[in-house]
């Protein structure tokens, strides 16, 4: 699966739940709502209840391009159930998987959380859009780029301005499904019943 066209390339958002949980609050999403590490498989337990959503961050390599390939010839061929409830945002801005997997696991969350700002506007304006304009919405709006930029700094590491190999994805549950929502990727990804409460270890 190739790169899709992108317009402009933002710093690339550390995988820090620090970063993460100011950036998110900073749009809109309620401080009852936190991003956590998950050290360990084997410790599952200590990981806060309800859980919403999971970020997964993973490096981009020929093996995986190809299964990704693979993957959207078989949905070609078979077809999938997609939920019309997801919001679905394609990524069209250099390093910016971060905050588009950020957007998927609040936007496709808003039943539990009561956001406000940015978020709150965001998905209001745009959930009668397609995934492509809902991306040039997200390019065109100078106070999220802004955040992103300012949230990008504020990591362990230094942030530069260069093209990373690392991705963000989000998984979140739809309506008794687990989808995968990539924004590289043309569409969401079904991957198989689950539900509200056991989220985390169907993924897993």
């Amino acid at each position: 699966m190739s790169q899709p066209p992108q317009k402009s390339r933002w710093l690339p958002l550390e995988s820090n739940p620090d970063v993460m949980n100011k950036f998110a609050q900073k749009l809109g999403m309620p401080k009852e709502w936190q991003y956590v590490d998950i050290y360990s498989l084997d410790l599952l337990d200590i990981v806060p209840k309800p859980v919403a959503a999971v970020l997964i961050l993973f490096p981009i390599s020929k093996k995986y391009e190809d299964f990704c390939k693979e993957e959207q010839t078989k949905i070609k061929q078979d077809g999938q159930e997609v939920s019309p409830n997801l919001m679905f945002i394609k990524q069209t801005i250099g390093n910016a998987c971060g905050t588009i997997a950020l957007l998927h696991s609040i936007a496709n969350n808003t039943e539990k959380m009561q956001l406000s700002g940015f978020l709150s506007n965001f998905i209001e304006k745009t959930k009668s859009m397609t995934p492509e304009e809902r991306a040039s919405f997200l390019e065109s709006d100078e106070g999220l780029c802004a955040a992103h930029e300012e949230s990008a700094q504020e990591g362990q590491t230094e942030a530069r301005d260069e093209e990373v190999n690392l991705h963000f994805i989000s998984l979140v549950h739809m309506d008794g499904h687990l989808y995968e929502m990539d924004g590289r990727k043309p569409n969401p990804i079904n991957h198989g019943k689950s539900s509200k409460e056991t989220l985390l270890e169907v993924i897993i």
